[in-house]
């Protein structure tokens, strides 16, 4: 018993020991053996792991999917994944991934598509990086999609079609036309054109307080739906959370972006969209105080999602 708990260790240790190894003159961690499969190209349904949701293959070497949550970092390393490159505005754990044998990379992208200049990144990223490379947004369906086949096709790795057929599998909603002009506009690149991006692969974008706060309300919108499953109370598999603070904290960013540069400087029609949403969230918020019945805070819910709906087709979609 002794001598396997001694092998138990002396295997996690280099893991334990992983993120204090910085410096000049460090080395990275060797990368896990690999024990998961990513799904296969053929797959015609997303798959779900621990941690990680929606994951699509797009490519020998190209796998997308849900940003990681809990043991999702470790999914990966399974995996054998090597760079992580995130597109999404929310800051990722690069020393969690470091520790782990990977690199993170952060290139965050809209919703209304991907400009040159961050498409020849993105493909440079998968050509000179080590793979396989797993490309995420948050919930691994819109702008992950959008970013991995436009990867895949500068680098003559996916045709057109391919490109749109795979996006379909992950669930890109029609609405995102700029994402799937990633796929419809997009050609194979030289190499010359490629190689002319910035090779710079921050693992931390600096991004603006107006994308942070989207970041927070979409980490709490996913909650309140979770809420919401819940018939309206805090779910067995997160006891602490508080539903009229979850719906709170919405309101909250929402009126603390009312005061940003960012939207100071939008047209009077966004903050209009924006007081409608945030009047929704506090209608919500009231009701659930109140001990409103469960179909009533759905309703208001319903409210909530479509003024932000209304405000994305018109500034973000």
């Amino acid at each position: 018993m002794l001598k396997r708990s001694l092998l138990v260790v002396a295997a996690a240790l280099p893991w334990l020991v992983g993120p204090a190894c910085s410096g000049p003159g460090a080395t990275e961690p060797a990368p896990r053996p690999i024990t998961i499969s990513a799904p296969s190209l053929a797959a015609e349904k997303p798959v779900d792991f621990a941690g990680l949701h929606n994951v699509v293959t797009y490519s020998d070497g190209l796998i997308c999917g849900s940003a990681p949550e809990g043991v999702g970092l470790e999914t990966l390393a399974s995996m054998g994944v090597r760079t992580i490159l995130s597109v999404d505005g929310a800051q990722p754990d690069a020393d969690a991934a470091r520790a782990l044998g990977m690199r993170y990379v952060h290139l965050p992208i809209g919703y209304d598509g991907i400009d040159e200049d961050r498409k020849l990144e993105l493909a440079r990223a998968f050509r000179d990086l080590p793979g396989p490379l797993y490309v995420h947004c948050h919930h691994g369906k819109h702008r992950s999609a959008g970013a991995a086949a436009a990867m895949g096709i500068a680098l003559g790795r996916l045709d057109n079609e391919q490109a749109l057929a795979r996006m379909r599998v992950s669930g890109t909603a029609p609405e995102y036309k700029g994402l799937y002009a990633c796929a419809t506009d997009a050609h194979v690149e030289s190499e010359e054109r490629i190689s002319s991006a910035s090779n710079a692969f921050p693992s931390r974008w600096t991004t603006t307080d107006f994308v942070q706060g989207m970041v927070e309300i979409d980490d709490s919108f996913d909650r309140v739906k979770e809420i919401e499953k819940a018939s309206w109370k805090a779910p067995k598999a997160h006891p602490d959370l508080v539903p009229a603070a979850e719906i709170g904290r919405i309101s909250h960013v929402m009126r603390e972006l009312k005061d940003s540069g960012d939207v100071q400087a939008r047209p009077g029609e966004f903050m209009a969209f924006l007081d409608a949403s945030i009047e929704s969230a506090e209608s919500l918020e009231k009701g659930i105080l109140d001990g409103a019945a469960a179909l009533e805070l759905s309703a208001r819910m319903k409210s909530v999602n479509q003024s932000c709906k209304d405000c994305h087709a018109k500034y973000r979609n």
